[in-house]
C-alpha cells in the first residue's frame, strides 16, 4: 500500500543524499587518490515487483558515486538483484548497508511499513 506521507519524507531523505553525494564527488576530485576503492558490489534486493526494482535503480543512479551497471531477474528461488559500482565506499559491507537503508526506506513508501530480510530459500514473492 502506497504511503504518501513516506513517499514526501523519502524524496526529501534522497535530495539530501544527492546533496552530500556530489559534495563527496567534488571533494575527492581533488584529493589525491581520491577514488582509491571504487568497487561492484552485488546487493540482492527485497523489491519484488518491477516498479521496487525500477525506483530502487533509480535511486541509486541519482544519488552521485553509484550507479547501477546490472539488473539480474529474479526467480522462484532467488529475489532480483542489482550490480552497482560504488566509488567511495572503504569496505563491500558498507555499502551494501546504505544500499540496505535505501531500499528500506523506499519500500516503506511503497508497502507502507518496512519489510523484513531476504530469508534463503524463500519464494521472490514470499520476501516480506
Amino acid at each position: 500500500m502506497f504511503n504518501p506521507i513516506s513517499a514526501i519524507g523519502y524524496s526529501a531523505w534522497i535530495l539530501k543524499e544527492v546533496v552530500a553525494g556530489s559534495v563527496e564527488v567534488i571533494t575527492h576530485i581533488f584529493q589525491p587518490g581520491g577514488y582509491d576503492h571504487p568497487m561492484i558490489v552485488e546487493l540482492p534486493l527485497r523489491c519484488v515487483t518491477d516498479v521496487e526494482v525500477t525506483l530502487m535503480a533509480s535511486s541509486i543512479t541519482i544519488t552521485p558515486g553509484t550507479l547501477v551497471v546490472a539488473v539480474g531477474a529474479g526467480d522462484d528461488r532467488r529475489p532480483p538483484t542489482l550490480f552497482v559500482h560504488v566509488l567511495f565506499a572503504d569496505s563491500e559491507d558498507e555499502a551494501l548497508e546504505g544500499l540496505r537503508d535505501m531500499e528500506s526506506r523506499l519500500l516503506k513508501v511503497t508497502r507502507g511499513r518496512a519489510p523484513g530480510d531476504i530469508r534463503e530459500g524463500t519464494k521472490s514473492g514470499d520476501v516480506r
